[in-house]
């Protein structure tokens, strides 16, 4: 009887906790979403409801007269920040507020020594560092490593004895993304779509694998991370990390043995630890609008910087963690909208075939940056299909939100309150981009760029802490997609989805039964 009546008092008083967490909002006269009970706001993204963004987009929706609403992640209270100004407040003008994100890696491992996972002064020192890297002179310095992949690509389907090749493109774009990340962060050389067997792709594989077993150990990690620190469980695989961790540090020992020089990541870091670098950028060269602009704070000349080989392995890794997946969903999605847009499609080809005639059948850095059209096309789709779904922030101490509006009051942000903002849900928002279900690059011509709400196009993020890698996406997506279109042209196929759907319970922005579309030879084969 005892134990019956203690354990009854036990759940009554669990409930009593979980109930009280929910009403961290409400208590602040914060609307608050009708949650699900332990799942919190998510619940549509565990039952596969929804995706990830269109989980956010539909609250954003729902509260279109909000400047923020409350909201929970599992237990934890997030604030959902829609109002752009605010966007702006959080993001720039009282960034030191907001420094920081909220823990994407196991804590007091080698891979929170990242850009992405360092916090405070150590990300004010590696950003410093590493910015350098992204400026359009550099850029220039490691073009024909990315030129190459994409020749790789053409050569690949180029070798099929097929007029028309079917193909789930976002497969292939993955090898592609892969060999781009090999090249210009490790200083490694492979052809993954000849050679799939090759060690890097098989341990990229292992770290994106998908699954249920690799979803739950994912959503574990973000719901109770203490837990997993605590017994040292990882939410990628081990074996995957200590090879790229071994990996840097061989190349390391071997560039500084043999004063090896490349144009790549490694190169630029070793220097900085050697040297120093000087943030030197060249003017007039880079026309991609999205492109975001490096914060001030970050220019500064740094004398020799104290970088470990374990930091040098991490930044490696986070590059590799932040662009495997997002470009290559990038080019999957870009296809398809070709596909499906034959006009649009025709108007970038006539592009493709002006500058590959203009310089002589030898693309160059300045030559790709010079295609208008090509960044009209690109930048639409980072505005319809945004990698990155949610920008998160954590607050480093207390801020006010003032109010803006009669019916507002103010609101005290306590140290570690987390914020969102949903970047799917803006850049589709169809007060900010009409008709935004619509593939339309004219939105982003010279003579409409002007129309474009201040704020309201932010792919990469805003603010000193936006993407340091826009430069290089951009990039890398241009000149694969050059290369595509000198050869071939993206046709729709039977398998192919139209419209294409996103696939339920994801969090990345992933097409659910793949991106097929045929590539169809636009000169006809000579047989030998």
């Amino acid at each position: 009887m005892f134990w019956t009546v203690a354990a009854c008092f036990l759940i009554i008083f669990l409930y009593w906790k979980i109930i009280s967490r929910y009403n961290h909002w409400s208590k602040k006269g914060i609307s608050q979403t009708p949650y699900g009970f332990i799942w919190g706001d998510i619940w549509p993204l565990m039952f596969r409801k929804c995706s990830f963004g269109e989980m956010l987009q539909s609250l954003y929706q729902d509260h279109p007269k909000l400047r923020y609403i409350g909201l929970f992640f599992f237990l934890d209270p997030i604030l959902l920040v829609t109002d752009l100004d605010l966007i702006k407040q959080i993001t720039t003008k009282h960034f030191d507020h907001f420094l920081d994100h909220k823990d994407t890696f196991p804590e007091n491992t080698f891979l929170t020594e990242n850009i992405f996972g360092q916090k405070g002064s150590k990300w004010r020192k590696m950003r410093s560092t590493l910015s350098p890297l992204f400026t359009s002179s550099k850029m220039r310095y490691m073009f024909s490593l990315i030129s190459k992949t994409g020749e790789q690509l053409v050569e690949h389907f180029s070798q099929k004895n097929e007029d028309l090749v079917v193909v789930e493109i976002k497969e292939a774009f993955t090898k592609i993304a892969n060999d781009v990340i090999a090249s210009v962060t490790f200083g490694c050389d492979c052809n993954s779509l000849e050679d799939p067997r090759n060690d890097f792709y098989i341990m990229s594989k292992n770290i994106m694998e998908e699954g249920m077993f690799r979803t739950v150990r994912f959503f574990g990690y973000l719901a109770a991370p203490k837990l997993y620190d605590f017994f040292k469980i990882s939410p990628f695989s081990l074996n995957a990390i200590e090879y790229f961790d071994d990996l840097v540090r061989d190349t390391v020992k071997l560039r500084e043995k043999h004063n090896i020089v490349r144009p790549d990541m490694l190169n630029i870091l070793l220097e900085a630890r050697k040297n120093g670098l000087k943030y030197e950028e060249s003017h007039n060269e880079d026309t991609a609008f999205a492109t975001v602009q490096e914060s001030e704070i970050h220019k500064r000349k740094l004398d020799k910087v104290d970088i470990t080989d374990e930091e040098i392995a991490s930044q490696g890794f986070g590059f590799f963690f932040a662009g495997y997946e997002a470009v290559s969903s990038t080019m999957a999605f870009m296809s398809y909208e070709l596909a499906v847009n034959s006009d649009i499609q025709a108007r970038l080809i006539e592009e493709v075939d002006t500058t590959r005639n203009s310089c002589d059948d030898q693309i160059t850095y300045e030559a790709l940056n010079s295609m208008k059209y090509m960044d009209m096309v690109v930048s639409e789709t980072l505005r319809k299909w945004p990698q990155n779904v949610v920008i998160n922030r954590i607050c480093n101490k207390p801020f006010t939100i003032e109010p803006k509006y009669p019916d507002e009051k103010p609101l005290v942000l306590e140290k570690d309150t987390v914020l969102w903002i949903p970047l799917f849900a803006v850049l589709r928002d169809p007060k900010f981009f009409p008709d935004p279900e619509k593939f339309d690059p004219e939105r982003f011509s010279l003579e409409n760029r002007k129309n474009i709400v201040q704020g309201s196009f932010i792919p990469f993020g805003s603010g000193p802490r936006n993407c340091i890698g826009s430069r290089l996406a951009i990039l890398e997506t241009k000149a694969v997609f050059y290369h595509l279109l000198c050869q071939f042209e993206v046709v729709p196929v039977e398998k192919t989805q139209i419209p294409i759907q996103m696939r339920k319970g994801k969090m990345p922005v992933i097409a659910d039964k793949g991106v097929w579309v045929g590539l169809k030879r636009r000169f006809e084969k000579i047989h030998s």
